[in-house]
C-alpha cells in the first residue's frame, strides 16, 4: 500500500513538472502584460494651449517653444560623486510645462510653469519647491504664471525678459 502512494505521488510530480514545462517554453508562464493605449484628443489642456499661443504672441522669432519638457530633457542627472540612477529617479517623473530655447542651439533658456489650482495641494507644493531647486541648481531659471484664464503676450514678454534679466544678474553675483 505505501508503495501505490509513492507512486502516485511520483505522478503527480511529474505531472506537475511537466505541466510547468510546457508552460515556461510554450510562453504562457508571466507574460509581459500587454496594455492598450488610445490617442489623446488634445495634446495640452485649454489653459496650456492658450498660453502657448499668447507665449508664441509674446516671444515672437526669437525662441522655440516645447510643451510638455521632462526634467531629464533639461538637466543633467550625471554628477561626479552621486548616483546617476537615483538622481534620474528623482527627477523621471518631473515635467515643467513650457521649455524657451535658443533658436540656434536649442539650448533651453526658460522654464515656464502655468500654475493652476492643483498646484495649491500640499503634496504639488512639495513637488513645485524641488522642481524650483533642481531648476536653480541647474542655472535653468523659472517662470511660475498664475492661470487666471486670459494671458496678455505683452505682460508675458515683460515677464519673461525680467526673469532672464534677473537671472543673468543673479548668476554675476
Amino acid at each position: 500500500m505505501t508503495n501505490l502512494y509513492i507512486l502516485v505521488g511520483v505522478v503527480i510530480a511529474l505531472v506537475i513538472v511537466v505541466s510547468v514545462l510546457k508552460l515556461k517554453f510554450e510562453g504562457g508562464e508571466e507574460e509581459k502584460a500587454k496594455y492598450q493605449y488610445k490617442k489623446r484628443a488634445f495634446f495640452m489642456t485649454r489653459a496650456e494651449h492658450e498660453c502657448f499661443d499668447a507665449l508664441t504672441t509674446a516671444v515672437g522669432s526669437e525662441y522655440l517653444i516645447f510643451a510638455q519638457v521632462h526634467l531629464p530633457t533639461l538637466v543633467d542627472n550625471k554628477i561626479k560623486g552621486q548616483s546617476w540612477r537615483g538622481a534620474f529617479r528623482h527627477i523621471s517623473e518631473k515635467s515643467v510645462d513650457f521649455v524657451l530655447c535658443d533658436k540656434s542651439y536649442i539650448s533651453p533658456k526658460l522654464a515656464i510653469e502655468l500654475d493652476d489650482k492643483t498646484h495649491e495641494r500640499p503634496e504639488r507644493v512639495e513637488r513645485d519647491v524641488e522642481v524650483e531647486r533642481i531648476l536653480k541648481g541647474a542655472g535653468v531659471p523659472l517662470l511660475r504664471l498664475e492661470n487666471h484664464g486670459r494671458f496678455d503676450p505683452t505682460d508675458l514678454s515683460k515677464k519673461i525678459k525680467d526673469t532672464l534679466t534677473n537671472n543673468v544678474n543673479d548668476r554675476a553675483n
